[in-house]
């Protein structure tokens, strides 16, 4: 289990634009990436829009943020479409990164899947705090969660 502390593991991916991604390439920045079950459910999207509506809170703080979900990158991209999403969802169909994160879950209210958890990384590579999950310091909120990690992070909402 990661725990706060802890070296966030490195992985690649690509987003729903198909760009790669590599998390050490985000060294020397502090990163969001939250996990959730699906696009389109009502628990993922109002913590999507959530984080959509203070996103420019983030984006002037330097912190990019990056969804994870098992859908596909087309999938993801109609989520983002239709919610106006400004970050990109990073596609794990394969649900080797939410493994990698105790963010696998194999009984949910969905099925075989994701689980709703947010790691902070420092910039140093380092997990800051954990929302959700059963080393979260807080369940996510789904509705706040933008709010969450804003204060922990002590930013001016």
């Amino acid at each position: 289990m990661l725990k706060v502390g802890d070296e966030a593991p490195d992985f690649e991916s690509v987003d729903d634009t198909g760009k790669p991604f590599k998390l050490s390439e985000y060294r020397g920045k502090k990163l969001v990436l939250y996990f959730y079950p699906k696009d389109f459910t009502p628990g993922c999207t109002a913590e999507a829009c959530s984080i959509r509506d203070s996103y420019e809170l983030f984006e002037d703080a330097g912190i990019p943020i990056f969804g994870i979900s098992g859908g596909s990158a087309d999938l993801h991209q109609k989520f983002r479409k239709k919610h106006n999403l400004p970050f990109n969802i990073l596609v794990d169909e394969e649900l080797e990164i939410a493994k990698l994160y105790d963010a696998y879950s194999r009984l949910n209210i969905l099925g075989i899947g994701v689980k709703r958890i947010t790691y902070l990384i420092d910039e140093d590579g380092k997990i800051e705090a954990i929302f959700g999950g059963s080393e979260g310091m807080d369940k996510v909120r789904y509705k706040q969660h933008a709010d969450q990690i804003a204060n922990f992070w002590k930013l001016k909402l």
